[in-house]
């Protein structure tokens, strides 16, 4: 056998293979179609694409990012609650515990937040009684901020649109007679400290002490003019 096998012709060993080869790489199948083949070149190419099938429907809900992101309550709801409107006394206490306040002052701060004037008036009153509101207090609080720098005029103008009383005014303007021309000396030292030389240096200090309230008896003091009232030379060179 091994003789006869050898002998066979090479063409038919050839044929075997081939045969074989082609049963076993070539099976029968269904070429794929082309899901393009009718597709009109014209169009886009999302409308020539084959529509993918839909998912199955399923029981699970599907969540998505922004379905799962809570809402966040605005930090000026959850920390600032709505607070009760304040008290007309409130109000008042709250201006007063800044600084001294006279009762003329206050009750113009406090007139916009009433409807009745009686009401601002019990408040006042109210205020006085308890020690909070005081005008005696207010007239030594303007007393103590001014006097360094200003003469008594500036200082009693103020007290007056102040309206704190003519009693209260009397007894300030005589306190701050006493003090006036050493208080004029503190202050024209501290801007000038030499005495002018010219007609015209000595009207400029003059002015000078002028705006800040002397009387031109004071300044006249001051600028060695013993007391020669300097009030005709405040004006401009």
């Amino acid at each position: 056998m091994l003789k006869q096998a050898a002998e066979q012709p090479k063409a038919e060993r050839a044929s075997n293979v081939v045969a074989r080869t082609n049963s076993v790489i070539q099976p029968d199948h269904v070429p794929l179609s082309d899901p393009f083949e009718d597709a009109d070149p014209f169009e886009p190419f999302e409308q020539c694409a084959p529509i993918a099938a839909a998912p199955a429907a399923s029981d699970e809900s599907v969540y998505s990012r922004s379905s799962q992101r809570k809402r966040k309550t605005p930090a000026n709801e959850a920390n600032n609650p709505k607070r009760p409107q304040r008290s007309l006394k409130g109000r008042a206490l709250a201006f007063l515990s800044r600084r001294e306040y006279s009762r003329a002052e206050l009750s113009r701060k406090l007139r916009p937040y009433v409807e009745e004037a009686d009401l601002l008036e019990n408040v006042l009153d109210s205020l006085e009684r308890e020690g909070w509101l005081s005008n005696q207090r207010f007239v030594e609080s303007v007393v103590h901020r001014r006097a360094s720098r200003m003469g008594g005029g500036r200082i009693i103008s103020e007290l007056k649109r102040h309206a704190v009383g003519d009693e209260l005014i009397s007894e300030t303007a005589d306190k701050l007679a006493q003090s006036e021309t050493a208080r004029a000396q503190a202050v024209w030292e501290k801007k000038y400290g030499v005495l002018p030389q010219t007609p015209a240096e000595r009207a400029k200090q003059a002015r000078f002490l002028a705006a800040r309230g002397f009387s031109g008896g004071t300044i006249g003091k001051i600028l060695k003019g013993g007391d020669e009232d300097l009030s005709d030379e405040f004006v401009d060179d």
